[in-house]
């Protein structure tokens, strides 16, 4: 593998399985409940936590292993909520020591890069939303 396993996004590493998956997902989520800061997010947010560890589960299947069993739309939940830098900053370091501590080198490197990508996106987004980044710049002829 790589230092980037993003270049070959194809390619799952061969001792990543849906048991991890399910394990890294249970075991932040676990934790993320529990959180100071966002834990508080979280439970307000989600009423049924096996229905949601069952769809975060499926999300990172589709992304890790390309199994494609997410069918949703993971931005347009995030955008309603009330997230602010420090929230994804906490889930980014929450995700990634779970990640670390659960998952071989390489595969926990893998979900880290993947993660990163994933709340830059929501995190613009939500900044894009509240006007608090420009749009696009057209020029005029």
């Amino acid at each position: 593998m790589t230092d980037n396993p993003l270049t070959d996004p194809n390619a799952a590493h061969p001792d990543l399985d849906e048991p991890m998956i399910g394990l890294l997902v249970r075991t932040f989520y676990d934790r993320a409940r529990q959180d100071d800061v966002i834990g508080p997010v979280f439970n307000a947010a989600v009423a049924d936590w096996d229905d949601h560890v069952g769809k975060i589960s499926d999300f990172w299947s589709s992304v890790m292993l390309r199994s494609g069993r997410y069918q949703g739309r993971p931005m347009r939940p995030h955008l309603i909520l009330p997230l602010e830098a420090r929230h994804f900053d906490r889930w980014l370091a929450l995700f990634e020591a779970t990640a670390r501590e659960l998952c071989p080198p390489e595969i926990a490197q893998a979900f880290i890069i993947r993660a990163r990508r994933i709340a830059d996106s929501f995190e613009m987004a939500r900044a894009s939303q509240r006007g608090e980044i420009a749009g696009p710049r057209h020029s005029v002829a």
